[in-house]
C-alpha cells in the first residue's frame, strides 16, 4: 500500500505539517518566459468577484488578530499609513490576503465598491488577483489571492538570503513588465505606488504584482512617502500621477534588480551617463550576470526615468525588450528564487477536480464529479465471485446496486445507502466504488464516523486509488480533524502526481 496503514483506523497517519490547498496555479509549463509577451495570456483560474460580509472576513483572519497581520523585511506591516494587511482562510480553504483601509479613505461607499469590481474584473497570472471586498458601515476591505513565498524586497534587499540569481532578476522584470501590459490593455494603467513590495511571489516562486496598488485610494498621496518609493517628477510638479508614472516607477524597479538596493535615481543616472556600469551593479552577484544584459538594462531603466513623460517607453515595448533577455527560461521559477518545491504536490492537488472540491468541502462538485466518473476505476480489479451467483439471490444483490445507483443519482441518499448496503452485505463483489457512494451517502446524512470507515475500506479494496484518500480527507474535515486530513489530500496528490509522470 506505498507506505500506508491498511487498518481501518485513519489514526495511523503521522501528524504532518499544516498544508493550506492554494487556489489552483497555471501549470508550469504555461509560466514559463518564453511563453509570454504582448497580450498577457488570462489562462488564470476562473473565480468571480465576492462581496464578502465583515463577519467572513473576521473569521477567516481570526478576528483580525494581530498575529495574522502580514509584516515583511524591515518595513513593518505591509500597506500605506493607516492600513493593514492581514493573513486568511476563507471557509473553502483558499488562503488570502485581507486589506482592511484606513477609517475615512472611502466615505462613498458606492464609490468604494464600484473601484474595488473594476479592479476585481481583471484576471491574469501576472497579478496577484482581487477576489473581493467588503463594504460594511466605515469598514472598507480588500480581499485578494495570498501569495505564500514574500516580496520582491525580502528577496532582494534581505542580506540574511542568497543573492537573487541574474536570471530570476531578468525574470521578475519581464513577468512586472508583462503585468503593466496586462492592465494598460484593460483600461488600467494607472498603478500607485509601485516598488518592491508590491511584487509577489506565488506558491510556485513566480512573480506577480499585487492588485492593490489598482485601487485607487482617497487619501492625500502627498501626506506620506513610502520608504523605499520614488515617486515620479510629474508627482512632484503637480501631486497628481498619470498612466506613465507607472513606467517611472518601473525604472527604479529595474535599478532595484541591477543594484541589490534601493538609490536615488538621479544619482543611477548620473553614474549611468557615465557609463559606470559597474559601479552601480550589486557586488552579491560576484560578477554572476551577463554585461551586456546588465548594460541594455541600464540603459532602459534610464529610458523609463526620463523626466519628460513622452520620452519614457510604454509597457508593450518594455515586454518586448526584456522578452529578448530572458535567460534559463526552461528552469522553474521556485529554483530560481530558491524556495523549496511544494509544487509537485499542490499541483496535482488542483489540477484534480476531486481533490479540489474534497480540499473545500464541496459537496455538490463531489457528487457530480463520483457521479460521472462512474465505476470506471473499477476495471481491473481482481474479483472472487461467491457460491450466490449461482443462485437464485444474485439478481436481487445486483438489483440492490442498480437501486442505490439511481438513489444516488437522483441524491436521495438515506435510500441509497439502504441498496448499497444491501449489495455490500451480498458479498457478491468487492467494490471500491461503491464503498465511496455509500461513504459520501453516509456524509449527506450526517453520519461522518461511517463514512470514514468506508473511505478507509475502498482504500483497502484498491491502495493506490487517489479517491479513497480524497475522500477520507473529506470525511476527517467534517470530524474536525484537519491535521489528518491536510496528510490524506496530500498522499493523493502524490499518488496522481505519480500516475501523470507514468
Amino acid at each position: 500500500m506505498g507506505g500506508r496503514c491498511s487498518k481501518f483506523s485513519p489514526c495511523c497517519f503521522p501528524p504532518p505539517p499544516r498544508l493550506r490547498p492554494p487556489s489552483a496555479p497555471p501549470s508550469s509549463s504555461d509560466l514559463r518566459p518564453e511563453n509570454g509577451g504582448e497580450g498577457e495570456r488570462e489562462s488564470c483560474p476562473s473565480f468571480s468577484f465576492t462581496e464578502f460580509r465583515l463577519e467572513q472576513l473576521e473569521a477567516a483572519t481570526s478576528g483580525f488578530s494581530p498575529e495574522n497581520v502580514v509584516r515583511d523585511a524591515d518595513r513593518g506591516v505591509l500597506g500605506v499609513p493607516g492600513d493593514v494587511v492581514y493573513r486568511g482562510e476563507l471557509e473553502d480553504g483558499r488562503s488570502v490576503a485581507v486589506k482592511r483601509c484606513e477609517r475615512g479613505a472611502w466615505p462613498d461607499p458606492q464609490g468604494f465598491l464600484e473601484e474595488a469590481k473594476s479592479v476585481g474584473s481583471l484576471r491574469s497570472e501576472r497579478l496577484a488577483n482581487l477576489i473581493g471586498c467588503c463594504c460594511e458601515g466605515d469598514e472598507r476591505l480588500l480581499v485578494a489571492e495570498f501569495m505564500p513565498n514574500e516580496t520582491l524586497a525580502r528577496h532582494l534587499f534581505l542580506r540574511k538570503t542568497p543573492p537573487m540569481k541574474w536570471a530570476m532578476r531578468l525574470r521578475v522584470a519581464y513577468y512586472l513588465a508583462q503585468a503593466l501590459e496586462y492592465c494598460s490593455s484593460k483600461g488600467k494603467p494607472l498603478y500607485h505606488d509601485l516598488h518592491a513590495y508590491r511584487v509577489l511571489f506565488d506558491q510556485d516562486g513566480n512573480p506577480r504584482l499585487s492588485c492593490f496598488g489598482l485601487v485607487k485610494n482617497n487619501v492625500d498621496w502627498r501626506s506620506y512617502r513610502t520608504k523605499l518609493a520614488f515617486p515620479s517628477p510629474e508627482y512632484f510638479r503637480t501631486g497628481t500621477m498619470s498612466a506613465t508614472s507607472a513606467i517611472y516607477s518601473f525604472g527604479t524597479m529595474l535599478l532595484d534588480l541591477l543594484c541589490g538596493k534601493n538609490i536615488p535615481p538621479a544619482h543611477a543616472l548620473d553614474q549611468i551617463r557615465s557609463k559606470n556600469f559597474l559601479m552601480l551593479m550589486d557586488s552579491a552577484l560576484e560578477g554572476q550576470f551577463s554585461s551586456a544584459d546588465a548594460i541594455e538594462l541600464f540603459r532602459l531603466a534610464s529610458r523609463c526615468l526620463q523626466d519628460e513623460v513622452r520620452e519614457r517607453p510604454n509597457a508593450k515595448s518594455l515586454v518586448t525588450i526584456l522578452r529578448s533577455l530572458q535567460k534559463e527560461a526552461e528552469v522553474p521559477s521556485h529554483v530560481l528564487l530558491g524556495v523549496k518545491e511544494e509544487v509537485s504536490i499542490t499541483e496535482a492537488l488542483v489540477r484534480t477536480p476531486l481533490g479540489q472540491a474534497c480540499s473545500r468541502m464541496d459537496l455538490t462538485a463531489i457528487h457530480e464529479i463520483l457521479e460521472t466518473n462512474g465505476y470506471e476505476d473499477d476495471e481491473g480489479i481482481g474479483t472472487e465471485l461467491s457460491f450466490q451467483m449461482w443462485t437464485k439471490q444474485l439478481q436481487e444483490i445486483l438489483n440492490s446496486k442498480t437501486r442505490g445507483d439511481a438513489c444516488f443519482k437522483a441524491k436521495e441518499f438515506a435510500a441509497a445507502i439502504d441498496c448499497y448496503t444491501q449489495f455490500i452485505e451480498g458479498g457478491l463483489l468487492a467494490s471500491p466504488t461503491v464503498y465511496v457512494r455509500r461513504c459520501f451517502s453516509y456524509v449527506m446524512n450526517d453520519m461522518p464516523r461511517e463514512a470514514l470507515g468506508d473511505a478507509v475500506q475502498a482504500l483497502v479494496i484498491f491502495p493506490d486509488w487517489p479517491t479513497a484518500l480524497y475522500l477520507q480527507a473529506a470525511c476527517l474535515l467534517r470530524l474536525g480533524s484537519e491535521d489528518q486530513a491536510n496528510q490524506c489530500l496530500r498522499d493523493g496528490a502524490s499518488l496522481e502526481a505519480k500516475t501523470n509522470r507514468h
